[in-house]
C-alpha cells in the first residue's frame, strides 16, 4: 500500500464518518443519506478490500466517536464492509460504467440493505422483518436511482480533478 492510498483511504474514512453521522436523516428503521458515495469512490480508487476495510473502519470510528447511546454491533460493521467490496468487484480497475454501477447498486440494495441490515434491526429491535421491510423497500427504490446517478456524476468530477479520463477505469499512481 503506498501513501496516496493511504491519504485517500483516511480522506474516505472522515467522508464516510460525516456523511453517516452528520448529512443523514436516521430513524429506528432506515437511514437516508449520502455515505454510499465515498463508499463507491473509495472502491474504484483502492479496490473491493481497502474499500470494504475503509467502510468498516469508518463504521467502527463512526460508531466510537459518535454512538449517541448506542450499543456497537458488528453486522453493521459487515454491512458496510461488504457495500465497499460490492462496489469494488464491479467498479475497481474497470470503467465506471452505468450498468456496473446499476449491478453494484442493485446487489447492494437487495443483499446488503434490505437483506442484511434488515436483519440486524430485527436482531437489535425484535421488531417483524415484515413490518420492517415495506419501509425499508420504499426507501430502496427512491434512493436506487439517486444512488447511480450521484456515483456517476461525482466519480466523473474527481477523475476530471485528478486529471484522469472520466471512463479511465484505473488511475496511475494507485497500483
Amino acid at each position: 500500500m503506498n501513501v496516496k492510498k493511504i491519504v485517500f483511504a483516511g480522506l474516505f474514512i472522515a467522508l464516510e464518518v460525516i456523511f453517516t453521522r452528520f448529512l443523514s436523516i436516521q430513524t429506528p428503521i432506515i437511514r437516508i443519506g449520502f455515505t454510499f458515495i465515498p463508499t463507491a469512490l473509495s472502491a474504484v480508487l483502492l479496490g473491493p478490500l481497502f474499500a470494504g476495510i475503509t467502510a468498516g473502519l469508518a463504521d467502527i470510528i463512526g460508531m466510537v466517536l459518535f454512538s449517541g447511546g448506542a450499543a456497537y454491533f458488528p453486522g453493521f460493521t459487515l454491512s458496510a464492509f461488504l457495500s465497499g467490496a460490492i462496489y469494488g468487484l464491479f467498479l475497481y480497475r474497470k470503467s465506471v460504467r452505468f450498468w456496473r454501477v446499476c449491478m453494484a447498486v442493485l446487489i447492494i440494495t437487495v443483499v446488503v440493505n434490505l437483506g442484511l441490515d434488515t436483519l440486524w434491526i430485527w436482531m437489535l429491535t425484535g421488531k417483524g422483518i415484515l413490518g420492517l421491510l415495506p419501509a425499508r423497500f420504499i426507501k430502496s427504490v427512491i434512493m436506487f436511482p439517486i444512488q447511480v446517478i450521484l456515483i456517476q456524476v461525482v466519480w466523473k468530477s474527481l477523475a476530471v480533478s485528478l486529471r484522469l479520463e472520466p471512463s479511465h477505469h484505473f488511475p496511475n499512481g494507485f497500483r
